[in-house]
């Protein structure tokens, strides 16, 4: 299974009000594809105006587009062109405007059905998501982000992030993030950050303390904490989980943070996730990592 996955454009859902992380889905930055020989930079470009859609901007124009990607507009235009004649994008209501078409859908559908972890993962995770009522989430990286791959909500509660299936979760401030971040190679983890620093610019300093803390407490200790970081008045947990092929993923719990308290996170969903993780790897052949005190 790839990190980098359609998985955001199966089920739209809608994002938290202080998620501001768009921008960084249409495009990695410069630096890291200046040194690549084995690319197509028009695929790439045509991928980037795809990636350029997200829940909170499902209708886009061509200015939106040029000004996202850093593609210069007359390429614009006939990327979108090329795209709708292939169904990737279709013809919005208003005039000059487009949005993901029917064939990105059943790309996302068949990418989602290949994946034999979720049908290992749903059982337990629904079960634990009823038993706590808490949210109960399973996502890969994609770019600077994580999507979730899996969804699992109690059938009530009182304060739910109401993330779904393609959702996305930012790298360095969600629990999510931080356990993915947590069991990458020191060499790819020290690469990923320096592009992260790089394309959050000024809000990088009082983003990372928090984040390299709970990155370090996850290498120690099996999980990371997001104590209302990625959403307001939430708090979660995450393990990571390492699939057959090393593909890096990671379990999340949580929910309402008058209801899930760090206490509570530590003690009781942190072992359960990480009992989980154990018994899906079990059934499809990976790993979990181990902690080094």
């Amino acid at each position: 299974m790839s990190g980098s996955t359609l998985g955001t454009l199966a089920k739209g859902s809608s994002m938290p009000a202080d998620h501001n992380d768009n921008a960084f889905n249409a495009a990695e930055p410069a630096e890291s594809r200046a040194d690549r020989s084995d690319t197509v930079s028009a695929l790439e470009r045509g991928i980037s105006v795809l990636r350029c859609f997200s829940e909170d901007r499902p209708v886009l124009g061509y200015a939106d587009v040029a000004r996202m990607t850093g593609i210069p507009r007359p390429t614009v235009n006939r990327l979108v062109a090329t795209l709708l004649s292939m169904g990737m994008l279709k013809a919005a209501p208003a005039a000059d405007r487009f949005m993901l078409g029917p064939g990105v859908v059943s790309l996302a559908r068949v990418f989602l059905g290949s994946l034999d972890v979720r049908a290992a993962a749903r059982p337990s995770m629904q079960a634990l998501a009823e038993e706590v009522g808490a949210s109960v989430y399973l996502a890969v990286r994609d770019g600077m982000e994580m999507v979730l791959i899996e969804a699992c909500r109690p059938r009530s509660s009182m304060l739910s992030a109401r993330l779904d299936v393609g959702s996305r979760a930012p790298l360095p401030n969600s629990a999510l993030g931080r356990a993915y971040l947590s069991a990458l190679p020191e060499a790819q983890r020290t690469q990923l950050l320096d592009s992260m620093r790089l394309l959050r610019g000024p809000e990088w300093d009082a983003l990372a303390p928090n984040m390299l803390r709970a990155i370090d407490e996850a290498r120690r200790l099996g999980y990371c904490l997001s104590l209302g970081e990625f959403h307001r008045e939430i708090n979660s947990v995450s393990v990571p989980l390492i699939g057959p092929g090393d593909e890096i993923m990671a379990l999340n719990g949580g929910g309402a943070a008058f209801v899930f308290s760090e206490e509570r996170l530590r003690n009781e969903l942190a072992p359960r996730l990480h009992d989980i993780a154990l018994s899906i790897a079990r059934d499809i052949g990976g790993h979990v990592p181990v902690p080094k005190p």
